[in-house]
């Protein structure tokens, strides 16, 4: 058991009594931030107008918190926060998520999100102690539940954990029926860390990801692929609604690798991945059908 210091305390003990309490927030679910992200896709003229569903995970762009610049840490993320353990040197992942979709979420309402940790966890990690916390969010419009969703985050304590693979510069390739290519630049990482609120210099800041987190080259969001994997569905079966999706991040993607976004539907379910020329997954999701 380490947290990556000699003689430090494990894990469990910072957040034996971390207790965060529910927390709500209103806000208006505009056109204007759903219209920003089609526009990142290069789907301008599928942006969701006022009255229309707004696409699964796209809550995403909503309820952002901007805290002060003097309260962030020297990677970009905030210092503290009201669901951020109580670990020292702490470094974050986002591991993955659920969604459960009764009604999707309409443009141009207000919602409320009520917002809890649903889990913690220690578990014993490759490099040492890992932290995951379950963070539950529920999202209402006009007092009905519409959207549940569970994000996956991971802790540790202190540095080291970095990828060490290089990335794959060939081209990939796939026989799955549904595709989308990704390349990333930093423009594109740029925008939608502007969109989500992600200050987190890996996304950005090639010198810092590189010489302080042993990245070897900027790093595409988890969020952007999960929203990229939930783009098939949208576009490839544009009459049918997505009711559950699950996604899980394995490798991180890195800019200016190429990898694609494949689907493979199936009756009322869609297995959804993002991989290299390799084949190997970085990405996996499951979705199914309403």
């Amino acid at each position: 058991m380490s947290t990556g210091t000699p003689g430090a305390p494990g894990l469990a003990a910072y957040v034996r009594d971390w207790r965060p309490e529910e927390r709500t927030a209103t806000a208006a679910i505009g056109p204007a931030p759903a219209a920003a992200l089609a526009g990142l896709l290069d789907r301008a003229g599928d942006a969701p107008a006022d009255g229309d569903p707004l696409p699964p995970l796209w809550q995403w762009l909503y309820f952002l918190d901007w805290p002060a610049q003097s309260e962030l840490g020297p990677d970009g993320h905030p210092r503290d926060g009201h669901f951020l353990p109580p670990v020292p040197d702490r470094t974050r992942m986002f591991a993955g998520g659920r969604l459960v979709v009764a009604e999707p979420l309409r443009v141009g309402a207000a919602a409320v999100r009520t917002s809890a940790v649903a889990g913690v966890k220690v578990k014993e990690g490759r490099t040492g102690e890992l932290l995951f916390v379950t963070v539950r969010h529920e999202f209402r419009q006009d007092g009905e539940l519409r959207v549940t969703e569970e994000q996956d985050l991971v802790y540790r304590s202190g540095g080291g954990g970095a990828a060490r693979h290089e990335p794959r510069r060939d081209e990939p390739s796939s026989a799955a029926p549904w595709l989308l290519r990704l390349e990333a630049d930093p423009v594109l990482l740029f925008r939608f860390s502007a969109l989500t609120a992600n200050a987190h210099r890996i996304h950005y800041d090639l010198p810092y990801a590189r010489d302080e987190e042993g990245y070897p080259d900027l790093v595409v969001h988890g969020p952007l692929l999960a929203v990229l994997m939930a783009e098939l569905p949208r576009r490839h079966a544009p009459g049918r609604r997505l009711a559950r999706l699950g996604y899980r991040f394995r490798r991180p993607v890195f800019a200016a690798e190429p990898v694609l976004v494949t689907g493979v539907p199936g009756g009322e379910a869609v297995r959804l991945a993002v991989a290299d020329a390799a084949g190997t997954v970085r990405a996996e999701a499951e979705a199914e059908f309403a």
